[in-house]
């Protein structure tokens, strides 16, 4: 598009066009999100998760995705925020800010009191309806997508000189029963940075057992690793955990024992399991209806084509490994939400 030919007035009328388009189209594309994310239409494409479809079909950033899916789960809880953030009272970064003290009484005390602000103003806000101490742990309530924003730098500066009058809700109204707040994910404590293609620096907090456990391997190691080095132990214990846990949930080991008689139908054999996590390479097997297939890892179980409930054998040809999501999926898509219900209740 060749803009240098255009007016100066008409170049300024179409930029502000664009960008009352632009406030309108994300309000629609929340509510969006957040209405396929209720309906885990994500897992029939072959996602195990919102985030991973954002990322890997639609081609959003991690935080991008992250910082949309939140607001999304926000905004459909707390419907009054998408007709602000569609009229430009709220922007997204405002919003993703504001996340965590958000309730069903407040939303509208706070649209009104954050409305056409910069971050660094509604920070202020923040600061006088929620004063905190000079030093912050990760795990004092912030959601892990501030969280990151804030150590990538996009936390912003805040004036001294602003003063406000926060709104009227007070910390005993909040907590009644209609004045819930909306979690919108878990707390944080551990931070993995990417140095080079080959090193990454993990910034994690302990607990004291943890820190007496590292320096009690580090004191057994010390013939193997004089220096105790915390990435050479780390190295030495997963190696370690990884052969426990892939022999207790796959059957892999260098030496297989015989196969033993099996206590019941849904009792699969060790040989059996073997074969099924090679076959599919440790990754869930479950294929959208677009030819993509999942790229989970973990949560792995052991799904029956032809389930258990209607005489499905624990064979090799009738197994296949599905991530959590996904057996959950197809166990409803065979057997039906109902049936499953009812199963979990028991």
């Amino acid at each position: 598009m060749d803009l240098t030919q255009l007016a100066d007035d008409a170049l300024l009328r179409g930029f502000a066009t664009l960008v009352a388009q632009d406030r309108k189209t994300t309000a629609a594309l929340l509510a969006h999100i957040a209405e396929i994310d209720a309906r885990h239409l994500y897992l029939r494409a072959g996602f195990e998760s919102m985030r991973a479809y954002c990322m890997r079909e639609l081609n959003l950033t991690e935080d991008a995705a992250a910082t949309r899916i939140l607001v999304a789960r926000l905004a459909r809880q707390l419907p009054q925020l998408l007709p602000a953030m569609a009229d430009g009272r709220l922007h997204l970064t405002t919003v993703r800010l504001l996340a965590t003290r958000l309730t069903s009484a407040n939303v509208g005390e706070w649209i009104a009191a954050a409305a056409n602000k910069s971050l660094g103003e509604v920070e202020i806000l923040i600061a006088h309806r929620y004063p905190q101490a000079e030093s912050l742990r990760l795990d004092d309530g912030i959601s892990p997508q501030v969280v990151v924003l804030q150590e990538l730098g996009e936390n912003s500066h805040v004036s001294k000189h602003a003063s406000w009058t926060p709104p009227s809700d007070s910390p005993a109204a909040e907590s009644t029963p209609n004045t819930k707040s909306v979690d919108v994910a878990p707390r944080v404590r551990t931070k993995i940075a990417l140095l080079s293609p080959e090193r990454y620096t993990l910034q994690v907090t302990l607990p004291g057992a943890t820190h007496d456990k590292l320096r009690r391997v580090q004191a057994l190691l010390g013939h193997a690793v004089p220096s105790g080095d915390v990435a050479q132990v780390l190295d030495r214990a997963l190696d370690a955990l990884l052969v426990q846990l892939e022999k207790r949930k796959f059957a892999l080991t260098e030496q297989p024992r015989a196969p033993r008689p099996r206590a019941t139908m849904r009792c699969i054999p060790a040989r059996v399991r073997r074969a099924v996590y090679a076959r599919d390479a440790g990754r869930c097997a479950f294929v959208g209806q677009n030819g993509v297939r999942c790229s989970a890892t973990s949560r792995l179980e052991f799904d029956h084509l032809v389930p258990v409930a209607r005489a499905g054998r624990s064979t090799a040809d009738n197994l296949r490994l599905l991530c959590r999501a996904h057996n959950r999926y197809e166990a409803e898509r065979i057997l039906g939400r109902e049936f499953m219900q009812r199963a979990a209740s028991r």
